[in-house]
Parts: C-alpha cells; structure tokens; sequence
C-alpha cells in the first residue's frame, strides 16, 4: 500500500527446526508437528501459538537445514469445495495452464478439506515451489504467517481480506452487480430484493455496494427489510425469496448471488403462483451452464473464470522465479448476459 511503513528486512539466517519452535513455545514437538501437518484437532489457541513462534524465530518456516526451495517443483492447489461450474473451470483452467508450463499440481479440494490447515505446512515442503488459494477460509493470520515466512501463493477470490502485499486475483464483482442493477431500473425496477451471499465473503459485500452503487445513481436508498443473507446454493435462494414474496409489499425484481440462488427464487416465483419475468424478473451471477439451462433463461452475469485460472498461474510462476509481477491485486472484467428472466415492471397491483 502506498506511504505504508515497512520494516527492515531481517538478516539471513538459519532456519528454525521443528524442536526450535517446540523449544519456543513449550510444546511437545508432536503437537507442533501436527500444527504444521494441518491437523484439524489442534486447538485454535495453540495454532496461533506455534504461527507466532514461527514468525518470531525467523522469515522463513522450519525446513530442514540444508535443503532449499525447488522452483520448479508442484504447485499446491487449494480449492476446499465441490468442483462443480464456478469452482470446477477456475480448477480445470489452472490444471491447464500448469500442464502447458510442465509444472505438476497436487489438488487439496472438497467441502471436507474446509475443517483442515494444510498450509502451516506448506513452507516445510521443499519439493512444492507454491500454491494457488481459491477462494481460502483461513483466516487472515494463517495467510499473513505463509506469506512472511516467504513462501509464494497466490489468491483467487479472497474470501476474506486478503493480508497486505498478497498477489490477488479477481473478477470485478462491484462492476457487475453494478450493471445488473442497472439493467432493472432501466426497466423500471425500484423495488428490489437482494439474496446476498454470506456475511462473512469478501466478494459478497463487494457485489452488494455495486448494487447499492447503482440504486444511489437515481436517488434509491435500498429497503434493508429486502436483502437476506443465504448461502451460495438453489435451497437457500428458495427459502429465501418464499419469504420476500409474502410480503405485501414484494419486490418485483430479485438480485442473486450466484446462478443457483437465481434457480431457487425462480422456483419460488413459481410456488407461489407468479410468472418470471411477467411478475417478478430474477438475476444471476456467474453465467454458468445452468443459466442457460432454466426456462425462461436466467439474466447473469459472466465471469472470466477461465481467465483468472491461468492469470494465477502466470502471477504465481513469476513470484517462484522472483520476477516482478505487474499489480497485487488484478480485477478481470465481467460482462451483463442478458437474457430472459427479466422484463419491465408491471403497472400497479
């Protein structure tokens, strides 16, 4: 960040063994290996414990001495979700790009993998040269520990924000819920409801302020009572706009999370006897195969998922070779898939 203080950079030194952070911290050397190992048994405590220690003894995690990072070693892959349409083609697109650069990829992915913490870990492993974090529930201290212990990652949609001076790469979700909003009102919606993601995601309170954005364009305050939080599946959309739907005043139009929230408010238009688009216009993000699949089909938003995929391959290699990477932080465009799920509000009830 521009003007923000930095500090000296430590002198070299050796690195720290795991029975020096045992030593640290009073730990047997087994509870600090499971720590590092990504165990999910270890108490929240003691794993702040050991990052601290680490970060104290030194810029660099325990590895054996003697041995050295192999640049041109696996990359490690963590996508801790099911790899299906948004998280399946930025996985397919990395496995790609990794293939094209003859760099193996070892894959950490499943809902399962979310309860786990592989990467205090990672600098331990000499053979992995670095790692792509797609969408990573660690938290910002475990993040901020892996980058100053110098290992190279990258990040692909921080579910979080991400620590200062980490390589990012995005879709500029602002910019699209911008113009989706937009599209309503240019067909006259003013109420409308907003299935948001999760609270806790970055990119959920990024797609929210470009909707807020683009209803103070023409003097809207958005009506809290109509945005709930859900999560990013059909079942959720579906409850969730049931509800929004009995009120007396409802929205005439809705704006999703994702494609599979759209789905779910689409089922509940229809459950509760209205029309999409002719009583209530539904709203999409990702432009996924199942926007084009639904009836009528869904109004969305594309994402270059494709794209982020191998711009994170690209920005990561650079940073195993210590060359310069353009930006931290690079927001890839988005563009408004219009479709028919939408339609000018009607006159008055």
């Amino acid at each position: 960040m521009a003007g923000a203080a930095t500090s000296a950079p430590l002198p070299p030194r050796a690195r720290a063994s795991v029975r020096d952070v045992a030593e640290a911290t009073g730990l047997s050397i087994a509870t600090v290996s499971r720590v590092l190992n990504g165990n999910a048994q270890v108490a929240p405590a003691t794993r702040e414990l050991v990052l601290g220690a680490l970060e104290g003894l030194g810029s660099a995690a325990p590895i054996a001495r003697g041995h050295s990072r192999q640049t041109g070693g696996p990359v490690f892959v963590r996508c801790p979700y099911v790899l299906t349409d948004y998280f399946g083609l930025i996985v397919s697109s990395i496995a790609e790009e990794l293939a094209a650069n003859a760099r193996p990829m070892l894959l950490d992915a499943g809902e399962s993998s979310q309860s786990r913490h592989p990467l205090g870990q990672m600098p331990m492993r000499a053979e992995t040269s670095g790692a792509i974090l797609i969408l990573p529930p660690e938290d910002a201290a475990e993040l901020g520990a892996l980058r100053r212990h110098g290992f190279p990652f990258v990040i692909v949609d921080p579910r979080t924000r991400a620590p200062e001076g980490s390589v990012v790469v995005s879709a500029a979700h602002h910019q699209g819920a911008r113009a989706l909003t937009t599209h309503l009102l240019e067909l006259g919606h003013r109420r409308i409801g907003v299935l948001a993601g999760p609270d806790e995601w970055l990119v959920s309170r990024e797609r929210l302020a470009g909707h807020t954005a683009a209803l103070a364009e023409v003097g809207v305050l958005q009506d809290p009572a109509l945005v709930s939080s859900v999560s990013a599946d059909v079942e959720s959309g579906r409850v969730a706009a049931a509800e929004l739907l009995t009120r007396a005043d409802r929205p005439t139009a809705l704006v999703c999370f994702n494609d599979k929230v759209a789905v779910g408010a689409m089922r509940a238009v229809q459950d509760a006897g209205l029309r999409v688009p002719e009583d209530v216009s539904v709203v999409g993000f990702d432009d996924s195969d199942l926007s084009r699949a639904t009836t009528p089909g869904l109004t969305t938003v594309w994402q270059p998922l494709a794209d982020m995929g191998r711009l994170a391959v690209t920005q990561l290699l650079r940073l195993i070779s210590h060359e310069r990477v353009d930006a931290l932080h690079v927001e890839l465009g988005t563009r408004l898939v219009v479709r028919e799920s939408t339609a000018p509000v009607r006159g008055p009830r």
